[in-house]
């Protein structure tokens, strides 16, 4: 057994045991959401990392929360039900929209605008359809009767959800793992390359592109139903529209877009800091990690491209540097 294997069975044993030992019910809710919100990350980075920029997420996620929650408040399907169903609508619109997409080359900015439109017209969907939706105030789902939680999957104890959401970030881990290992990767980087070299190498560029962004839609609309699930409430702003795809970009991009554990640390630092404006302002500050979030993007972008994580493990293998003596030494060395 390697190092990293025990590594990684250490840190899960640890993260297994946490709720069990610190029982705190706040600190156990912001580690809920950073699990949730890692896990639709790393769904976003699955396609950006192959510059499949997508602006289109919020839209998938908004479909996984209202899909899963309208079946249960309507018709009384269990989310065990309506959560596939959401992610299978996620999933046929993601298809719709992306198929005409690759199979015309509409790539670059363009396939940017695309998405961006879809995730507004999800949004005005859902505002717009408010004696379903709720619209704009927002939408809770039922509570289930007593001794129906399961059936509900709503569960008031912190724990179950901290240790639900810990499996669905370790199966994301597993995805972008499995993904990273696959043929699949080294067609969708030279896809990234020159598609047309890509295609006359054998590779079937609009089919590649495909399997990437149904996946990638798959797991944010799961990420949608979950969140709506542990929060018993959601709203347009909170899981749809261009703000929640903008959000995603940013924490990718902070965390490091090409390391499976970069959208965790981006989660973590997009959750402590919408805590920290609130309670250190209040009201006062809504809307304020958009801001916050637009300045920082652009000053990672320049300086920090490979995001947080990624610059540390460059900067973990990159050699060390020589003195100016033996530097000389070793070309003179050479020379000989």
């Amino acid at each position: 057994m390697n190092r990293q294997v025990a590594g990684w069975i250490v840190a899960l044993a640890v993260l297994v045991a946490l709720p069990f030992v610190h029982r705190d019910p706040y600190h156990l809710h912001l580690l809920v959401l950073i699990l949730i919100w890692s896990f639709a990350y790393t769904s976003w980075s699955i396609m950006g990392r192959f510059g499949l920029v997508s602006l289109g997420h919020g839209g998938f996620m908004g479909i996984g929360a209202y899909v899963t929650a309208l079946l249960w408040n309507h018709l009384g399907v269990s989310p065990w039900i309506g959560i596939p169903l959401s992610m299978v609508t996620a999933g046929v619109l993601a298809l719709i929209v992306a198929y005409p997409c690759f199979r015309f080359r509409i790539t670059g900015h363009y396939f940017v605008l695309v998405t961006l439109a879809l995730s507004g017209i999800v949004l005005q969907v859902i505002t717009a359809t408010r004696d379903y939706t709720g619209g704009s105030l927002g939408y809770t789902p039922h509570r289930a009767q007593s001794g129906k939680g399961l059936y509900a999957l709503q569960f008031d104890d912190k724990t179950t959800w901290y240790l639900i959401a810990l499996a669905v970030w370790l199966v994301g881990l597993l995805i972008w793992r499995w993904i990273d290992r696959s043929m699949s990767r080294h067609a969708m980087e030279a896809i990234s390359e020159d598609e047309d070299a890509a295609a006359a190498a054998g590779v079937n560029v609009t089919v590649e592109k495909l399997k990437i962004t149904l996946i990638s839609a798959l797991m944010t609309a799961l990420a949608g139903a979950l969140y709506c699930q542990y929060q018993m409430f959601i709203s347009p702003d909170t899981v749809s529209g261009i703000a929640v795809s903008l959000q995603m970009v940013f924490a990718v991009i902070v965390g490091g877009v090409y390391v499976a554990l970069g959208p965790t640390v981006g989660a973590v630092i997009t959750i402590l800091l919408a805590e920290i404006l609130r309670i250190g302002f209040g009201t006062r500050a809504v809307g304020w990690d958009n801001l916050v979030y637009g300045l920082l993007l652009v000053l990672f972008i320049i300086f920090l491209p490979k995001g947080i994580l990624g610059s540390v493990i460059d900067w973990i293998k990159a050699p060390p540097k020589m003195s100016r003596g033996h530097e000389q030494e070793t070309i003179k060395a050479a020379r000989r």
